[in-house]
């Protein structure tokens, strides 16, 4: 496995702020709406069960996910979500995938296209980017002591790969598996802080110019505060200095 995407290191060290809360729970409410078109049960539904536990950790409030999983199942009538899924370019030729979730198509590939094009990048064809990283469920762990103990841990559970990242263990697994590599995990008593399924890129293109890393932020981040989009992935490293 070539390595996790950076982005994601770089969202949790920002945090989120209470201003860009209800913009989270709107992200979170969108992708549990989306799961929940496959079903309302998350006993039955393991995506829908990944989605509610990602809101909980959240902090998202239950009735907030309640009204998202009746949205999905279409209880609540109104304007059906899709899902829909944009690849790109960036500053320094990183490859970026989009995920999206919203009623009104049209508006946001015009709104994520719009922010490719003031950002330094461009929007791509369908597959032009997605080859370059595979569809993996990842697992975040938080590791204490015992760093070897847990890695060995993950591989016992089923995972196909381990790593350590900034102290945390980031473990790898077949979509299929993720629900069963998670509570193995859970299992040996190591704390779960997040599972999903995510892009993990095949090559990590490192930045080492500050002028494009600042690009490349500026694109991310106005990509992540379009209200319809779900997940942002991108194959990027910034080594500072």
């Amino acid at each position: 496995m070539s390595g996790h995407s950076k982005w994601a290191t770089i969202k949790r060290k920002k945090g989120v702020t209470d201003a860009k809360r209800g913009q989270l729970f709107t992200k979170l409410g969108n992708a549990i709406a989306i799961a929940a078109k496959s079903g309302g049960n998350p006993d039955l539904n393991p995506t829908l069960a990944l989605a509610i536990e990602k809101a909980k950790t959240a902090n998202m409030p239950n009735v907030n996910i309640e009204r998202s999983i009746k949205r999905g199942t279409g209880e609540l009538g109104g304007a059906q979500i899709q899902e829909m899924t944009y690849e790109g370019y960036g500053p320094g030729g990183i490859a970026v995938i989009v995920q999206c979730a919203s009623d009104n198509k049209n508006r946001t590939y015009s709104d994520v296209r719009t922010v490719f094009s003031k950002n330094g990048g461009n929007i791509a064809e369908t597959g032009a980017v997605a080859f370059q990283f595979e569809r993996k469920g990842v697992v975040r762990i938080k590791v204490t002591n015992g760093m070897d103990e847990a890695i060995l841990s993950a591989l016992d559970s089923g995972a196909d790969d381990a790593n350590e990242e900034d102290g945390e263990l980031i473990v790898y697994t077949e979509g299929k598996a993720l629900a069963k590599v998670r509570d193995g995990l859970k299992a040996t008593g190591l704390e779960v802080l997040e599972a999903s399924l995510s892009y993990v890129p095949k090559n990590i293109v490192t930045i080492n110019d500050k002028g494009i890393a600042e690009k490349v932020m500026r694109l991310m981040n106005a990509l992540d505060d379009l209200d319809d989009v779900t997940e942002v992935y991108s194959n990027f490293d910034i080594i500072d200095g």
